[in-house]
């Protein structure tokens, strides 16, 4: 499985902007730098050039050498061949390398509950919203 700079970046610049609670706006507007912009970063669809990147780490109070040290460990967790990962994995089948869903990044996230990331066999991303309201459902 392949996994593009630019989208492990993006990943873990909004996961930083969102556990700090602060919007797009804030830190589209502090870095300096549009909100469309950010916003395609944070998506991984553009590719944010070294001083960008600075910018956005600076608003965001995040030492770029940290970024781009979690970035690392992602990419790499990804990249394991099933030969690398563990006989027993959560959610799993108990087979070696085989996940239902696909691969979860290792314990280089924090215990908080917002870091589970999962990284889809296929191009698909899943996320959960978590301490989100859920919708009112209204019987007809």
């Amino acid at each position: 499985m392949t996994v593009l700079l630019r989208e492990a970046i993006g990943d873990r610049l909004r996961h930083a902007r969102t556990n700090q609670r602060r919007t797009l706006r804030e830190v589209s507007r502090t870095a300096r730098v549009s909100l469309g912009y950010l916003s395609e970063v944070e998506r991984g669809r553009k590719e944010a050039s070294s001083e960008l990147l600075a910018a956005i780490c600076e608003a965001l109070e995040l030492p770029l050498s940290e970024l781009l040290h979690h970035v690392a460990s992602d990419i790499g967790a990804v990249q394991q061949t099933p030969d690398t990962v563990p006989d027993t994995v959560p959610g799993g089948r108990g087979e070696r390398g085989k996940l239902e869903g696909g691969r979860v990044l290792p314990s280089t996230l924090s215990d908080d509950l917002s870091d589970l990331r999962l990284q889809p066999m296929l191009s698909h991303r899943l996320t959960s919203k978590i301490g989100e309201k859920p919708k009112a459902v209204v019987a007809a």
